[in-house]
């Protein structure tokens, strides 16, 4: 015997759920995620970014910043724990709207895309249940995640650009011999690095530098990351539509991020180097004149290895932050809309 399944025991469908409500939802429940998966790796996000753009060594030399722990040392020793948390309020508030337009925007294109599915299962008495949601598939989550991916870069960027400026300004980066490396006493703030880079470096066309390698690398991996997470996560879901517990989401979404970064970080470099090469520093050694440029560039110095300079640091970052930020999600979304999965 087939049966209806009650609509009040049956899993929650997302399109019960107004539209207006569902943006909110995304929208708050995004900006709590980024906030909370960017804060809790810090660190890692700031010695990551130091890497990726410290200069190249003379022969015989050593980086400054070799390895995770020694660079966390370093930081440390010099700066203390507010060297840990340097850029990372910037960081959060840039990442709150962009996280917020992410999801939002992932979120309203997967409806779009997305197509009704019948489900059917057993109940405990033995008797088939049905329901129907709708879904989407590996393509379509792949067309919504770039473009949700994109459209977050495009509206954040100037903040992540002078971000990138505050973390690396405070950095000793540069080795001389038989002299110490000197850290910055003064470090600038949000709104003096961002009015100095509109005034030196073209106006908003400073601010953007780097934007299109950017969104080239962030579509990708922000794509990659909704379908490795979103497949793991309906493989996991029981037949009558609950859902997989916190720890295996939190576990899933490591899972995702460290993959899709991985694939993409190359890009994640390029983009770093954008943002940097217009700051007026000949010891940095970062004057890319585009992202063709800078492969080239990297290449030649470094070979294809320096297309990977700080993976390492960036993957303990990436997988704790991932797992944080889809899980945190999930929760702050069922507070908002219960019946929102």
């Amino acid at each position: 015997m087939t049966v209806e399944k009650d609509p009040a025991r049956r899993a929650p469908d997302p399109q019960d759920v107004s539209e207006s409500k569902k943006l909110w939802t995304s929208l708050i429940s995004g900006g709590c995620a980024g906030a909370m998966s960017r804060t809790i790796v810090s660190p890692l996000e700031r010695l990551k970014i130091i890497m990726q753009v410290q200069p190249t060594p003379a022969k015989g030399e050593k980086k400054a910043y070799a390895g995770v722990l020694k660079g966390l040392t370093k930081i440390w020793r010099e700066e203390g724990f507010q060297g840990f948390m340097r850029g990372n309020g910037l960081n959060c508030l840039r990442i709150a709207p962009y996280s917020a337009v992410q999801f939002a925007t992932y979120e309203t294109v997967k409806g779009w895309l997305a197509h009704p599915v019948r489900h059917e299962y057993k109940n405990a008495d033995g008797f088939t249940e049905v329901y129907t949601r709708k879904e989407l598939g590996t393509l379509g989550r792949l067309c919504a995640g770039a473009i949700a991916g994109f459209t977050s870069v495009v509206s954040t960027y100037p903040l992540d650009l002078v971000r990138s400026r505050i973390s690396i300004a405070s950095a000793s980066m540069y080795i001389e011999s038989g002299k110490s490396a000197t850290v910055m006493t003064h470090v600038p703030g949000i709104m003096e690095t961002a009015c100095k880079v509109y005034a030196e470096e073209g106006g908003l066309r400073g601010l953007y530098r780097g934007c299109l390698p950017t969104s080239m690398g962030v579509a990708p991996y922000v794509a990659f990351n909704f379908v490795f997470y979103e497949s793991a996560r309906a493989m996991l879901t029981k037949e009558d539509g609950t859902p997989p517990g916190p720890v295996i989401k939190l576990c899933l979404g490591a899972w995702a991020g460290a993959v899709s970064q991985t694939l993409t970080y190359p890009l994640d470099v390029i983009r770093r180097r954008m943002q940097v090469s217009g700051m007026k520093d000949s010891r940095l050694g970062v004057q890319d004149k585009n992202a063709f440029d800078a492969i080239r560039n990297i290449v030649a110095r470094s070979g294809f290895r320096g297309l990977y300079y700080g993976l390492l640091p960036n993957l303990l970052k990436v997988a704790p932050s991932t797992g944080a930020y889809f899980l945190t999600y999930e929760v702050v979304g069922n507070l908002l809309s219960p019946n929102v999965k």
